[in-house]
């Protein structure tokens, strides 16, 4: 393996499905499958799931909602994310544990950082809940942030695109898809890979991100043997 720990980034939208709301458990099942391949190959692996399937904080803010309290409830709605897959990935065989920035010992752990690289060293997943316990910055950050702290060897975001574009290749067709590309290329370009705080604290840490497409089959096990998949920013 190219990378032995890793820190894996999943949007909540990706649990819904096609249905952007809720759960799609058949989908959910999908992106188990690829987590499991992945650890079964020794890989140490950390989790940090969005909540936009259930609740967006910057969504209820624009509404007239209270930036703090509406950012807030987007954390819990990380901890249900995190607590489904928990299940599901159980369900497969796989030892996992939820942790959480905000404390709930009656749903999850909190989080520590020593007792979190002991799961590592014992073999388990963890999955990072309720972003980093504070309003006003995003799971993007909060996945960046685990990342550090845990010493992973790389971010994996796993997208619904299969890489990092010029423009958005939904509405752009003649958006170019990169290979590799600079944090200092992404920031001028303002390419929407990652917020720029999560952005700027890669960079400061040298720490490499690859982008690809959840939904093709084995994508993330082709990145972590460091086979070409997706878009290397470094």
């Amino acid at each position: 393996m190219r990378y032995s720990r890793v820190l894996l980034k999943l949007s909540g939208e990706a649990l819904a499905g096609e249905r952007g709301v809720g759960f799609d458990f058949e989908r959910i099942g999908f992106f188990a499958d690829q987590i499991v391949e992945v650890a079964s190959l020794g890989v140490q692996l950390g989790m940090v799931i969005g909540g936009g399937n259930l609740v967006r904080g910057t969504q209820l803010s624009q509404r007239g909602m209270d930036r703090v309290s509406a950012d807030y409830m987007g954390m819990l709605g990380t901890v249900i994310n995190a607590l489904a897959l928990q299940d599901v990935l159980e369900k497969k065989g796989l030892d996992t544990r939820v942790m959480t920035a905000i404390r709930m010992e009656e749903l999850a752990e909190p989080y520590i950082r020593r007792r979190a690289l002991r799961h590592f060293e014992k073999g388990r997943t963890v999955i990072f809940a309720a972003g980093t316990g504070n309003p006003y910055f995003s799971t993007d950050t909060a996945a960046v942030l685990r990342a550090i702290q845990m010493k992973a060897d790389v971010i994996i975001k796993a997208t619904s695109v299969d890489g990092v574009y010029s423009a958005d290749p939904k509405k752009d067709p003649s958006a170019t898809r990169y290979e590799s590309i600079s944090y200092r290329d992404v920031m001028l370009g303002d390419l929407k890979v990652m917020d720029q705080t999560a952005i700027t604290l890669c960079r400061e840490n040298g720490l490499p991100l690859v982008v690809l497409n959840l939904h093709h089959p084995g994508a993330i096990t082709r990145a972590v043997r460091g086979e070409r998949e997706g878009t290397l920013v470094s």
